[in-house]
């Protein structure tokens, strides 16, 4: 009898850590499929970067406010869940981000002050997801305004790792993990028939995890604000930014989203935090087969109505 055991690879994609988790029989299988995963993974990297000149995204943000562009369908549907997404978060989550002025936030020791208002205001007035036009008969995308740019930075490392989880099942994988820098998602069970699951990290003691959830054919995504802040009169200010204000976001120190699918709990995990806790629990209230777990700057824990963390 065949013994099935874990083959792990972990590598730069994306700008990002990747691990690849995936039970097989063999180790040719494990490593032949992982290949396939990541060669899917860079082939969207190409499709969406905005550090490369010719990746569909820089087209579509060079021609913004002259003409729209030819793109593939799989571009056309990613923008059209992204401003789905926009829709449903009123805008707190929006690819059309891309246009802020950086130079207005370095989020370093020193940074004493936030800029005014009219000067955050102006470094986000071409944020705007209902100005991006898509012509679906004629697969074409357009900005409407000069200076307007997409970007996928909330939400391309989710599709990534959901369609490398679809390649990998398509080669026979019938349990594994993606991990595309904290965007998770699983699939089947471990090499020993347990769940997968995962520990949700104790507010006071980073170190230790206070719950564990069982992620078993689910998907996973946190985002939080412990990395990177700036304490400006005592008051931590985050590095999101809420596109309406372009001003730094307080009030919430971590997000993680629970759902069948990595790209919709990416995209969620953001716009939760410019949210707030109240809007953001009764967003995620609103949505099937979605969960949050959310973790204010006082170190409470919120939870949405269908999800019951024990600690």
């Amino acid at each position: 009898m065949k013994t099935r055991a874990s083959y792990k690879r972990i590598l730069k994609l994306m700008g990002n850590r990747f691990e690849f988790t995936v039970i097989a029989d063999d180790e040719d299988m494990g490593q032949s499929a992982i290949d396939a995963a990541v060669a899917e993974v860079s082939r969207i990297e190409a499709l969406l970067s905005t550090f490369k000149d010719n990746s569909q995204t820089n087209l579509i943000n060079n021609h913004a406010g002259i003409k729209p562009v030819k793109v593939d369908t799989e571009m056309i549907t990613l923008i059209q869940r992204s401003v789905k997404i926009s829709a449903i978060t009123q805008g707190a989550f929006d690819i059309t981000y891309g246009s802020i002025d950086k130079s207005l936030w370095n989020f370093d020791v020193n940074m004493t002050s936030l800029p005014d208002f009219e000067t955050a205001l102006q470094s986000v007035s071409l944020i705007n997801y209902q100005n991006v036009i898509i012509d679906t008969e004629n697969s074409t995308v357009m900005l409407k305004h000069e200076g307007m740019r997409i970007g996928f930075g909330g939400i391309g490392k989710g599709y990534a790792a959901d369609r490398a989880k679809q390649i990998l099942q398509d080669l026979g994988i019938k349990s594994g993990i993606v991990n595309a820098a904290g965007d998770l998602i699983t699939w089947g069970t471990q090499a020993d028939d347990k769940n997968w699951t995962i520990g949700i990290a104790d507010p006071d003691q980073r170190d230790r995890p206070f719950s564990a959830l069982n992620i078993s054919n689910m998907a996973i995504a946190t985002s939080g604000n412990y990395e990177k802040y700036a304490t400006i009169n005592g008051k931590k200010y985050s590095h999101t930014i809420d596109p309406k204000t372009g001003l730094p976001v307080s009030g919430i120190k971590s997000v993680s989203i629970l759902c069948p699918s990595a790209e919709l709990a990416d995209a969620l995990a953001t716009p939760v935090i410019v949210m707030g806790v109240q809007v953001g629990l009764d967003l995620i209230n609103q949505l099937q087969q979605v969960a949050c777990i959310i973790i204010d700057d006082q170190d409470r824990l919120y939870t949405s109505k269908n999800i019951n963390v024990k600690h």
